[in-house]
């Protein structure tokens, strides 16, 4: 089946379950077979500034999936929480290297009694059978504990009424700070860019996110709302931004896109074909929110995304209402690569099984959701570093 003839439901799922392996589904995975995973992981060779490069840290015995974060007595101060299988790729590979996402602890705390009444059929965490991964890592005299959700936005919620539904990943994120008492939570992955000066690979870093809540969730009294973080100091230092996108650009041929031309001749698109392009990815610290959906949505030049927003995604607000309903909340940041560059909106969307602009935004992230997620996951570093300036 096409890409075309899913819906956007079903093509939000098949982004997220996109490379999933029958070992990432194992709650107990074979040490012989992760280890042979360790051994295929992308040695990316990143030159970090001394004393700033991230520092594994494995637990012997391996956690229960079962035992409550805060038995294990971790000591965290950052929780950064990504969710697709390229972004823990890429967020694996980045912070945790030598530690490929197979091999990250599973979570299955209250998943059974708690989660699993509330998770409507067909979604992801129902196949993974649990909450989640997580890795610990070091970076200065930070410790942030990685955690790749299973729960999602659009996927999990059952029907509770017309525009409402159960939303099980908001009780994860509570969950997860009660447990960790983290000083701050960071969300990184991938987006959909809604400006034409947004390259692939580009990473928007905002401390607002506004849920635009259309389908399932468009009855609920959050359906609309915007939250603000309030973090006191400049999220990320002149001197570590900078030093991010040198790492970044390291990368930057592994962001070209090909020559484009129209499919055919029956299209009469003026001029010649745009030649390939080299992406030169950059931290972008944007005053607008990341806008949150709850169907597949990405930013054109015709939907006039940009005017409301400074990237599309189908998560961060959860996070801004968990925090927003919390006494006292951690500092929070979104971090999104733009995986899918604005679409051209001149581009054909009917009938359904010719929506190109569906198509290419598709396109643009599997080829190239795990480099631009190395880009964010380099961003997120840098987040870290400057926390450990006033640590």
């Amino acid at each position: 089946m096409s890409i075309e003839d899913l819906s956007r439901r079903e093509i939000a799922r098949a982004l997220i379950m996109s490379g999933t392996e029958p070992l990432d589904l194992a709650l107990e995975p074979d040490p012989e077979l992760v280890a042979q995973e360790g051994s295929l992981m992308a040695d990316l060779g990143i030159p970090f500034p001394n004393g700033l490069a991230p520092i594994p840290h494995p637990l012997n015995p391996r956690p229960d999936p079962n035992t409550p974060l805060n038995d294990l007595e971790l000591g965290v101060d950052v929780l950064i929480v990504t969710w697709t299988v390229a972004e823990l790729n890429a967020l694996a590979d980045v912070l945790t290297p030598g530690h490929p996402r197979t091999g990250w602890y599973r979570y299955t705390n209250r998943f059974n009694d708690h989660y699993l009444p509330q998770i409507h059929d067909g979604a992801p965490s129902l196949t993974a059978r649990r909450l989640g991964s997580w890795f610990l890592t070091k970076i200065g005299n930070l410790r942030a504990l990685c955690f790749k959700s299973e729960l999602h936005l659009n996927q999990d919620g059952k029907p509770t009424g017309t525009g409402t539904a159960t939303l099980p990943v908001r009780d994860l994120f509570a969950q997860l700070i009660e447990e960790l008492s983290p000083k701050v939570v960071i969300t990184v992955g991938t987006a959909g860019g809604v400006d034409l000066d947004q390259d692939l690979g580009d990473v928007v870093v905002t401390l607002r996110a506004k849920f635009r809540l259309s389908d399932e969730f468009r009855g609920e009294a959050f359906a609309q709302s915007e939250y603000e973080s309030d973090w006191p100091n400049p999220i990320i230092s002149d001197d570590n931004k900078r030093a991010a996108e040198r790492l970044m650009r390291r990368f930057e041929d592994r962001l070209v896109e090909p020559p484009f031309a129209p499919p055919t001749k029956r299209y009469q698109f003026a001029g010649d074909p745009i030649p390939a392009r080299t992406n030169r990815p950059s931290i972008k610290l944007d005053d607008r929110p990341i806008l949150t959906t709850d169907s597949f949505e990405f930013g054109s030049s015709s939907n006039n995304m940009g005017s409301i927003g400074c990237a599309l995604e189908m998560g961060d607000a959860v996070l801004g209402l968990v925090a927003d309903e919390l006494d006292d909340p951690p500092l929070w940041a979104v971090v999104r690569n733009v995986s899918d560059p604005q679409i051209n909106g001149d581009l054909p969307t009917a009938p359904s099984s010719l929506n190109m602009q569906a198509h290419w935004a598709v396109w643009y992230y599997e080829k190239y959701g795990y480099w631009t997620s190395v880009m964010s996951a380099l961003a997120t570093w840098a987040i870290v570093a400057t926390l450990n300036e006033g640590s």
